[in-house]
């Protein structure tokens, strides 16, 4: 009887793990104007339930809009997706239980029981969690752009703005050398 173990697993391990146990971004659908009370209640209830390895992070994205009414200038905060969520969770069936039956929520984004994460790609775009790049490149390096308006494009790295994370270059655009700043993530070293 010495051979018997102690079943010590914690949440992130055993049948109930979905996925490969690392936290991901997913998107979780809610009934329109409930976004905030989603959050809380989600929060709230991982808290009570000792869930928080697995709920790591909500977020509601919001962007200030100006509006002139009367002459006068006016920032309001506008939901970005209403209706939606985004949740940093790592997915097991006790997290997305507990997500899919927080009441304002109608279910995740994706097939069924089977919630999909999103991209980085689209984290970045999103503007949800801000990823560095570790970009080796140089002023005077030859750069071509790999994504978003400019792609396909080559020119040449003038400066490099390492906290904003964006490279000043010249590109060759239809013949002209043509100034643009592009972000870390759009250009790489030729």
């Amino acid at each position: 009887m010495g051979d018997i173990e102690k079943n010590t697993a914690s949440p992130l391990e055993g049948e109930g793990l979905r996925g490969d146990g690392v936290a991901k971004w997913y998107v979780v659908h809610t009934y329109s104007g409930h976004e905030n009370k989603v959050k809380a209640n989600i929060l709230k209830m991982a808290e009570n339930r000792g869930m928080t390895e697995l709920i790591h992070d909500i977020v509601v994205p919001t962007e200030d809009v100006v509006e002139i009414k009367d002459g006068q200038k006016k920032i309001r905060t506008k939901k970005m997706f209403p209706g939606y969520v985004i949740v940093k969770m790592i997915v097991t069936n006790e997290s997305w239980y507990l997500v899919r039956n927080t009441q304002g929520v109608t279910g995740f984004v994706g097939h069924g029981s089977e919630p999909i994460p999103l991209t980085n790609e689209e984290i970045a775009r999103m503007g949800i969690e801000k990823v560095f790049i570790d970009l080796d490149i140089d002023p005077g390096d030859a750069i071509r752009v790999i994504s978003g308006p400019f792609e396909g494009f080559m020119g040449e790295a003038e400066s490099i703005d390492r906290e904003k994370q964006v490279v000043h270059a010249k590109l060759n655009v239809f013949g002209r050398s043509t100034p643009v700043e592009i972000e870390f993530g759009q250009v790489d070293r030729i």
